[in-house]
């Protein structure tokens, strides 16, 4: 199964596609405000309001042969330790080698952030590349996963 934490999830659609051509059941989890899918092995799963419960639902059921999309970090800690393959939205895949390094990196970061009221913002916006790394990734992951 593919779980997407589809809050600012930018790579919905591309993650249908290669469900699709898989015939893998894929879980697009958010807290509302997404237009539903009419394929059928897309399910729209609308989690209640509150920090992190998209999070909490898809830790929760993530684990060997699963595919995680996320750009949460500790979500995607989660779901690395639990043996599901993750993927960030850019094509970075995220596993038991370099989670530790990515979480360290963002614990880092956010306390410059606090450290420095000025030095807000994220990044670079998505870009068609980051597009393509993605459905390589996805593709590369979907593999790996059948593969367990």
């Amino acid at each position: 199964m593919i779980y997407v934490d589809a809050d600012a999830c930018p790579v919905k659609a591309e993650v249908e596609r290669v469900a699709t051509r898989h015939g893998i059941k894929a879980f697009i989890v958010s807290n509302g405000g997404l237009r539903p899918s009419q394929n059928p092995l897309v399910e729209m799963v609308f989690v209640a309001d509150g920090p992190d419960v998209a999070d909490m639902w898809i830790a929760e059921r993530a684990g060997p042969g699963d595919v995680v999309v996320t750009g949460d970090i500790p979500l995607a800690a989660k779901c690395v330790e639990a043996g599901a393959q993750v993927l960030k939205h850019n094509g970075e895949t995220l596993n038991a080698a370099n989670i530790g390094n990515v979480l360290a990196t963002r614990d880092l970061m956010t306390d410059l952030r606090a450290a420095d009221p000025f030095r807000q913002g994220g990044g670079r916006p998505f870009s068609k590349a980051d597009r393509s790394r993605f459905l390589d990734g996805l593709e590369r992951e979907v593999q790996a996963a059948k593969r367990q």
